[in-house]
């Protein structure tokens, strides 16, 4: 009988890192932590304490409050998308979080997609950028199966962006496509209605299993402003579209509930009569535990300066339980890893890039950087991925990779055929995926670990992600090319052009740094959330649980008849 053979990984930190280096990779990492919670914290405000005064003031609770009364005593929320919109001006106002919270919460001992309207945000309307974060957690409810929760309280879009929320292929309307597509697919919806549901606000629940609606709610095609235009009727809005015409006339709210608490009370009775959770199950006996190697050791291991290396090894080591691991093909494409450990208990593959330099076994008694793909590793990567795949475990990229290998003989060995394999493996697999982008996410090396492009189910980063196809320097240096020596020295002699080039450097420089902050690919979506590399265990407990949570959905195999005992097999030396 196969066992998975989960050995002994990593080392103290006292064997392999000074206390100087630590303290300063520590405090160089602590200002950015700090940073990120203080601007977690001004997204959480919304607009401020006078609109959350003005919600309680109509006798109903903000998002955020509405969601701590929903999840499981003790539990965390995870949220994702915080930094929608972060920065960008719409006239005079901010969108914080594009006014919409989206996290994953856990409810009667299971785990859950919620949405919510930030009601304390221009009452929560939809802004630009709205609608996709509100399709990105369907569509993460959706692939994990997982009950989606909308807390409704949105007046409909917000009018003076109309022309970038309204149309579009993830425009508005896109939100009840999704609806629709989880309802196919057998996913519970489960909606509480708390207030204005203005036009998409009030379609956005009517698919879903369950509505609950309170006395102060209203659902409406138009709000009565409209239909006193229109129709010349003085009509309010609960009086066209409140519980009284949607629980006992139109049929499309189930319950009439007094308030927000008791709504969410009902919302949470509901989730405890679906199926509980194959978590158990899935762990064969073992029992959740922690990193044998501190987890907060995290916070240290980054160097200051992100040309610098460390052992991701010694990360591993402390994200998986008793920083146990079963490496695959040690000996093949050392610039990555991959294997298998635990997270609470439950299997999960990772893939990471090494740093530093590596033999080259091409080339005997050389040495080549690693942080790039070569073709052996490319080649390890997609085995491994498709094994992943066929085993049903899910899989975890922890991306600190700076491309693919260039040059002649990159071509004649054919990267481009092997990196095209890893692409359409990650493309195609069924299982979840989960990318962390650690450090650097550089150029086709981004894409070919899984990068957001390829939909894995959530991509994170850290407060020291740089996410670009080539770092700043070194664009500069390719824009000015023709006016420099081999030694990237200027050879123009005229004082004055020469001055040009040199500011012209300097400033390409600096904007794609500045195009490099990861607040930047937050706000634009192009990451899903920043996390600190202290939290990177805490994620992982809920990708693992909320990936073996819903049963009979996937394929997964136990793990005496997994496809990873055969390249294990095939791998090992003969006698």
């Amino acid at each position: 009988m196969a066992k998975v053979p989960l050995h002994p990984f990593g080392a103290p930190r006292s064997t392999f890192l000074d206390e100087k280096s630590f303290q300063k990779n520590q405090c160089f990492l602590e200002e950015r932590v700090c940073e990120l919670n203080e601007r977690r914290a001004q997204v959480a405000e919304g607009w401020g304490k006078k609109y959350k005064e003005r919600v309680h003031a109509k006798g109903k609770l903000t998002a955020r409050e509405r969601i701590d009364l929903l999840k499981d005593e003790g539990t965390r929320i995870f949220e994702v998308g915080t930094f929608v919109n972060d920065g960008r001006m719409f006239g005079k106002v901010k969108s914080p979080g594009a006014g919409v919270v989206t996290a994953y919460v856990q409810v009667k001992g299971r785990w859950t997609m919620v949405i919510a309207n930030d009601n304390t945000v221009a009452s929560g309307s939809w802004w630009p950028r709205s609608p996709e974060k509100i399709e990105r957690a369907q569509e993460m409810g959706k692939r994990l199966r997982l009950p989606v929760i909308y807390l409704v309280d949105c007046s409909g879009l917000f009018l003076p962006e109309q022309s970038t929320t309204f149309p579009g292929i993830t425009g508005a309307g896109h939100i009840f496509k999704k609806n629709s597509e989880l309802s196919d697919e057998g996913v519970p919806q489960i909606a509480g209605v708390f207030g204005d549901c203005i036009a998409g606000g009030g379609y956005m629940p009517i698919i879903s299993d369950r509505v609950f609606m309170t006395e102060q709610a209203y659902m409406v095609i138009a709000g009565a402003a409209l239909i006193r235009g229109a129709k010349s009727l003085h009509l309010s809005s609960l009086d066209i579209g409140g519980p009284e015409v949607h629980v006992h006339q139109s049929g499309c709210a189930d319950v009439r509930v007094p308030d927000d608490q008791v709504a969410i009370t009902m919302i949470r009775k509901e989730v405890r009569k679906l199926p509980s959770s194959g978590i158990e199950f899935h762990r064969h006996g073992a029992d959740a535990a922690p990193p044998l190697q501190p987890t907060d050791d995290l916070m240290g291991l980054f160097p200051s300066d992100h040309r610098h290396v460390y052992d991701v090894d010694e990360v591993i080591a402390r994200l998986v339980d008793h920083s146990m691991f079963w490496e695959l093909l040690p000996d093949r494409g050392r610039e990555v890893i991959v294997g298998v450990g635990r997270v609470n208990g439950l299997y999960m593959g990772f893939c990471a890039n090494r740093q530093g330099l590596i033999d080259d076994p091409e080339h005997h008694g050389t040495k080549k950087p690693a942080g790039i793909l070569y073709r052996e590793g490319i080649a390890k990567l997609s085995a491994f991925s498709r094994a992943c795949n066929a085993d049903g475990i899910p899989i975890v990229w922890l991306q600190d990779v700076s491309g693919f290998d260039i040059g002649v003989e990159a071509e004649r060995q054919g990267l481009l055929g092997y990196g095209s394999s890893l692409i359409h493996t990650n493309s195609t697999n069924d299982v979840p995926m989960f990318t962390m982008l650690l450090r650097k996410a550089s150029g086709a090396g981004y894409y070919a670990m899984a990068g957001l492009p390829y939909e894995p189910v959530v991509q994170l980063s850290t407060p020291i992600t740089r996410q670009s196809v080539m770092e700043g320097r070194t664009l500069a240096i390719a824009a000015f090319n023709t006016k420099l020596n081999d030694e990237f020295e200027v050879t123009v002699e005229d004082p004055e052009e020469r001055k040009k080039i040199i500011a012209g450097m300097a400033a390409t420089e600096k904007r794609i740094e500045g195009d490099m902050d990861p607040y930047k690919s937050a706000s634009q979506m192009d990451t899903d959330e920043i996390v600190a590399p202290s939290e990177l265990r805490p994620w992982l407990e809920l990708f693992a649980e909320a990936s073996y949570q819903a049963s009979g959905y996937r394929r997964i195999k136990n793990p005496r008849i997994w496809s990873l005992h055969d390249i294990q097999a095939l791998s090992e030396p003969r006698g």
